[in-house]
């Protein structure tokens, strides 16, 4: 973005207070990551996406004056496949320019999950200035994309984690993923069938 300067702050030729000129101003860049297994259903990943929004309504005009950009994609981690590539350890994640905002790794029962899945079922809980959430506070998530911005370090980088599942997730939420993984592919099958033959 460049700014053209309207009024110089000195007349002499030889100023170097670059308000003759053009001053170009380098955007700096956010890539938010929301990585969720179901919207349908839980109600923390339901509750995560409202926070992420709510945050970035409220942290635009910051953004916007420290001349930011916020590239946010929302991720439904379908397949076993994708879960790897992405790495995903529970659900839901917020990372900002790679960074979980979650630096400490805690689960707990879900009942939206488990009525899914007619399960016992664990999802993340949201640790935030000494006090669990099932749903991350807003304050936390405009604290981690506001560390991004001032050059903060954010905690755990993906991949830094130990990603074998079985060591790092409990049983029912490997058997979780799975019934929800196969739950995803049957609707998306069955959606697909529905769009070929319109």
């Amino acid at each position: 973005m460049t700014e053209s300067s309207k009024s110089h702050c000195c007349t002499d030729s030889s100023c170097s207070c670059g308000s003759a000129g053009e001053i170009k101003l380098d955007r700096k860049q956010i890539v938010i990551h929301f990585l969720y297994m179901d919207l349908s259903v839980c109600t923390r990943c339901q509750g995560a996406e409202s926070s992420l929004d709510e945050a970035l309504k409220e942290v635009a005009q910051v953004l916007e004056a420290t001349g930011t950009d916020v590239h946010v994609s929302k991720i439904n981690i379908t397949t076993a496949k994708l879960a790897e590539a992405h790495k995903f350890l529970s659900s839901p994640t917020i990372r900002v320019n790679g960074h979980d905002i979650q630096v400490d790794f805690k689960e707990s029962l879900c009942e939206s999950c488990g009525e899914l899945c007619g399960d016992v079922v664990d999802c993340r809980v949201w640790i935030y200035q000494g006090q669990e959430y099932a749903v991350p506070p807003k304050a936390m998530i405009i604290e981690g994309i506001l560390k991004a911005v001032y050059g903060c370090g954010l905690g755990i980088q993906a991949g830094e984690q130990n990603m074998s599942c079985p060591k790092i997730s409990s049983i029912s939420m490997q058997l979780w993923r799975q019934k929800v993984i196969r739950t995803h592919e049957g609707k998306y099958l069955d959606q697909m069938q529905v769009n070929t033959k319109s």
